[in-house]
């Protein structure tokens, strides 16, 4: 899972790391972290509560380096022992999977802070086209995930996020106009309810459509075409559920969604049209 701070109804100076709350509720379960929840005191919470997480490693970031989990063929240079940043610029192998040891300070306990050490996973996989390293801290092991598996894992982030682009900008979440539970949860179900229609339609249109390119056919354009012709699309399954929209059907529901529900709103061109 990812999660997403100011989401909902938080002051937009919440702090983004202060909206994340680690517990039980981690247990067995993988975050994918942005650099906006980078904290070690984070990371370790999740690990002793049982869960797992990827995130990018910040650029400044110097871990001791403690073993390596991959051994590199070759006259490699040996990185144990030393800080992510001493071996960095001599490093040639394709591949940095190592074991890492990182230095942090608990959360205050009557006023005092308790300094600690912990050690995570990091994976360096060198990108040509950037030429240079993509790094990642995890604490999931080299078991589980191989350093590639780890990159393609954090790269689903981006899906995500498109996900929920897509649902703030086309299907009206980006900003809840009430405090109401039950009118949140049906405005949530709304939301998620047209994604899926699209996103099914969505499919109908690739497959009729086999040669173009998925990077030039993309779902949020299509959130966009769908949303703009969602009416029509509507009015197309209700004919052909055999129901028929008429025109005194549409002005009744158009007169019931053009009255303000602001009544006592003074209108500074109220008297213009008296």
């Amino acid at each position: 899972m990812i999660y997403k701070s100011n989401w909902g109804r938080l002051p937009e100076n919440t702090s983004d790391v202060k909206t994340l709350k680690i517990g039980p509720w981690i247990k067995d379960r993988i975050l994918l972290i942005d650099l906006g929840f980078y904290k070690y005191q984070i990371f370790t919470r999740i690990k002793e509560n049982g869960g797992y997480f990827v995130s990018r490693l910040k650029s400044n970031a110097n871990p001791l380096i403690i073993e390596t989990h991959h051994t590199c063929r070759g006259r490699s240079i040996d990185v144990r022992g030393k800080h992510l940043q001493e071996v960095l610029k001599d490093l040639k192998r394709q591949v940095l999977d190592v074991e890492v040891e990182v230095s942090f300070n608990r959360r205050a306990y009557r006023g005092k802070e308790k300094k600690d050490n912990e050690r995570f996973r990091l994976v360096a996989i060198y990108n040509e086209d950037e030429d240079k390293y993509h790094m990642y801290i995890t604490n999931i092991s080299p078991e589980l995930l191989e350093p590639e598996e780890v990159a393609r894992l954090y790269g689903a982030r981006w899906e995500v996020e498109i996900l929920f682009k897509e649902l703030k900008s086309r299907y009206s979440l980006d900003m809840v106009p009430t405090s109401n539970p039950q009118v949140i949860e049906a405005m949530i179900w709304i939301a998620i309810l047209m994604l899926l229609i699209s996103r099914k339609i969505y499919r109908v249109m690739r497959s009729l459509n086999p040669e173009a390119k998925m990077v030039r056919f993309t779902t949020l354009r299509w959130s966009n075409i769908f949303t703009e012709n969602a009416s029509s699309v509507l009015a197309g399954v209700l004919r052909y559920t055999g129901l028929e929209t008429s025109l005194t059907t549409s002005l009744e529901i158009s007169i019931s969604e053009a009255v303000d529900p602001h009544v006592t709103r003074r209108r500074f061109t109220e008297e213009w049209w008296a």
